[in-house]
């Protein structure tokens, strides 16, 4: 019988084939390529750092902060950069097209090597980014279905088997008797959240009623929804890279939390005006809309690397060749200073931008220099070409 382990194997692009791609590239003039939104801007920032053309994929309609607002001025005699950090912008009519032969081959013939974020795997079929993305990829092709929720080896399954803590589940609402989010998708906004939280079964039929009623939430969605107890704390997102190039390759770059609409927005209010709220605006909505960075207590810190390398070992024994590059682990801390891992992005995560031009404060110290995300992501693949080991970053 198959087992849980060999599931995921044999469904996707052939390695041999990536390894012609690259073959056929001319590494002196490689474009470190992105999809144009999410994490690009520090993609594209960072690659230009370590002096790699950079190359935007776009939709038509929301091209113009890569076309116009950060595109890139080069010295026409000597190329260096002058101003901005996008040096092409490629504009499709859908985010998706980006898979079909037609892209994929321009991608290629421009020596492109592609690094995956969240509007990628989100806008794009992850049967088609699995099987028939020819593109060099740098970092964990096969980890991405690991996002989708409700997936047979989603995230939850990892961390699982690596030993690590996540917030309880409640499996039946009914069992609802203390503060617990409930998360599923908003009916709407289809990249975003419709979460909301309930103390009590009674309260969780209130509130889902009303933002069904609300067109927020689908009712269909609410049945498969994940329910946890809710972990009262800061949430700090870790940002990781894994390096297979070096020993202890595991590095905490920096941290992250997030901004989120409009839930943001309620917390300023006090109290008698949030209870004066009519029934639309009473429930608030968790749509990231931005980020500010962070540090640890240094006594958390050790937490946080113990966290980093069960993740890594556990993505090398379920999914060969394991996490490469960087990923992040999204955690809240409870009272008694205790992590618990409530998402996890097994690539370049969401709220790196608020670290591009400056740098992660931890990243900077080890490396001596500015060090965000994109850079490092860039530095990996500038070391993997020295080391003639650039097969060991793509997937």
């Amino acid at each position: 019988m198959e087992s849980e382990e060999d599931s995921i194997k044999g469904r996707f692009v052939d390695k041999d084939d990536l390894l012609r791609v690259l073959e056929s590239y001319d590494t002196e003039n490689l474009a470190i390529g992105v999809v144009g939104s999410h994490s690009a801007l520090d993609v594209c920032d960072g690659a230009i750092d370590e002096g790699f053309k950079t190359l935007a994929v776009c939709q038509k309609g929301r091209e113009k902060t890569y076309s116009v607002y950060f595109k890139s001025r080069r010295n026409p005699n000597t190329g260096v950069v002058e101003k901005g950090f996008v040096d092409e912008v490629m504009v499709l009519d859908r985010f998706s097209e980006i898979l079909s032969p037609r892209i994929q081959k321009q991608l290629i013939e421009k020596n492109t090597l592609f690094v995956p974020n969240r509007s990628f795997s989100s806008y794009c079929s992850m049967d088609a980014i699995e099987r028939d993305f020819a593109v060099p990829m740098v970092g964990s092709r096969n980890m991405l279905r690991s996002e989708e929720r409700g997936e047979q080896q989603d995230y939850y399954w990892i961390l699982e088997r690596a030993g690590l803590p996540f917030p309880e589940k409640i499996t039946d609402p009914k069992d609802i008797n203390e503060l617990s989010i409930i998360k599923l998708p908003h009916a709407v906004k289809k990249l975003e959240r419709g979460f909301f939280t309930a103390s009590s079964f009674e309260e969780y039929t209130e509130k889902s009623e009303s933002l069904i009623s609300q067109g927020v939430i689908a009712r269909e969605a609410l049945e498969s929804a994940r329910m946890e107890r809710y972990v009262i704390g800061p949430v700090f997102n870790l940002d990781f890279f894994y390096s297979p190039l070096s020993e202890g390759g595991l590095e905490l770059l920096g941290v992250d939390w997030r901004f989120e609409s409009s839930l943001d927005g309620h917390v300023r209010l006090p109290a008698d005006q949030q209870l004066a709220l009519n029934e639309s605006q009473k429930t608030p909505e968790y749509t990231v809309c931005g980020h500010n960075s962070a540090t640890l207590r240094e006594s958390l810190l050790e937490k946080a690397f113990e966290l980093g390398e069960k993740y890594v070992d556990a993505a090398k024994k379920h999914y060969s060749p394991g996490i490469i590059g960087a990923f992040c682990l999204q955690t809240c801390v409870d009272k008694d200073l205790n992590y618990h891992i409530y998402d996890v992005a097994p690539r370049v995560g969401g709220g790196t931008n608020v670290h591009m031009a400056v740098g992660h404060p931890y990243a900077n110290s080890v490396w001596r220099t500015s060090m965000s995300t994109g850079r490092r992501t860039a530095l990996e693949i500038r070391r993997a070409l020295e080391m003639n080991e650039l097969e060991k970053i793509i997937t």
